[in-house]
């Protein structure tokens, strides 16, 4: 149920940009148990001005290699597995070369609601109550 939203500054290869693809949707599935074949990914480029970011807020020294990742998922994960999301991340983006300062991620939570994957319908809500 995730959507995944991965943005870069423009001139990336589609290959890298795809292994970015997959190194965030391996730690989906490996440290919050999003089913593997739940995979919905919008992978952006964008030009210098329209990519804009703190090159040392907190400290942290970016890059335009930064990668910004916004996840949006339902309510209920603990602390302890968003930490561990945010750490599977960086090391696996890590093993496709990118600096972990380079990598910033968003969690938005969401009500389970609020997501419908086709029909028209609000695939995860409770069914609709029929009064006679």
């Amino acid at each position: 149920m995730p959507l995944v939203r991965i943005s870069v500054l423009k001139g990336k290869r589609p290959a890298w940009r795809r292994e970015l693809g997959d190194a965030v949707h391996e730690a989906l599935v490996k440290t919050i148990a999003v089913p593997p074949q739940d995979r919905f990914q919008v992978l952006g480029e964008h030009e210098p001005g329209d990519l804009v970011y703190d090159p040392g807020y907190l400290g942290i020294a970016r890059t335009n290699d930064i990668v910004i990742i916004q996840i949006t998922l339902s309510v209920g994960r603990t602390l302890a597995q968003k930490r561990a999301l945010y750490r599977r991340i960086a090391d696996n983006l890590a093993r496709v070369g990118l600096r972990r300062e380079d990598v910033w991620i968003n969690l938005v939570e969401v009500a389970k609601e609020n997501w419908s994957f086709g029909l028209g319908e609000a695939s995860y809500a409770e069914p609709e109550k029929v009064t006679a």
